[in-house]
């Protein structure tokens, strides 16, 4: 089984949410000020990957690792409960129950999702990978493509080999389509559930 998480599992985008709940708000502010070129190029080549990494360029850059993996665990538990769908929550737990292999394939980056991924009993986080330099440190680009469209099924084909199928997947994107196409049961934008404090 194969679930997107942003949209999907939560009601709103992780990375996005993380990048605010780490910032103050002004330095959150002036952040999206500083992005607004990355905005107006998006509007014309809808690179989704490229404003991805843009935001993290500017909100991460030089940090660390460790560091953004103990501020990701830090807000996993903060805001899980104001994240997560519950009617997503009782189909995880339903296909738990049958045995089924859980995965989590996602565009935002692994460290953020890596969190909830281990709350939930995950068997398998598929994300996008920051990139880090030699010092350890984030650079702001990306060290695999942005797992979305195509580049999800690209993966969990690495991960599970080129025959893969799926018992069932869920997805609320376009960016879902092609892992959603590869799936007997396909979940698009099933779940619309809203968690009680969110």
């Amino acid at each position: 089984m194969a679930f997107d998480f942003d949209g999907t599992i939560t009601t709103r985008d992780s990375f996005t949410a993380f990048l605010r709940w780490r910032a103050d708000p002004a330095r959150y502010a002036l952040g999206l000020a500083r992005l607004a070129p990355a905005g107006v190029r998006y509007l014309f080549d809808k690179d989704r990957g490229r404003i991805k990494a843009a935001a993290a360029t500017e909100f991460l850059r030089g940090l660390t690792a460790p560091e953004l993996e103990a501020d990701a665990e830090s807000f996993a538990v903060e805001t899980a409960p104001m994240l997560f769908r519950p009617d997503a929550l009782a189909t995880w737990r339903r296909w738990r129950a049958e045995g089924a292999r859980l995965v989590i394939v996602s565009a935002s980056p692994s460290f953020v999702v890596a969190p909830f991924a281990e709350r939930l009993g995950a068997d398998r986080l598929i994300a996008t990978e920051l990139a880090y330099d030699s010092d350890g440190r984030a650079t702001g680009r990306f060290a695999t493509p942005n797992c979305r469209g195509p580049e999800k099924v690209a993966r969990l084909r690495e991960a599970f080999g080129e025959d893969v199928t799926l018992r069932a997947a869920y997805g609320d994107t376009a960016g879902d389509r092609e892992m959603l196409q590869i799936a007997e049961i396909q979940g698009f934008k099933i779940f619309q559930g809203r968690p009680e404090f969110g």
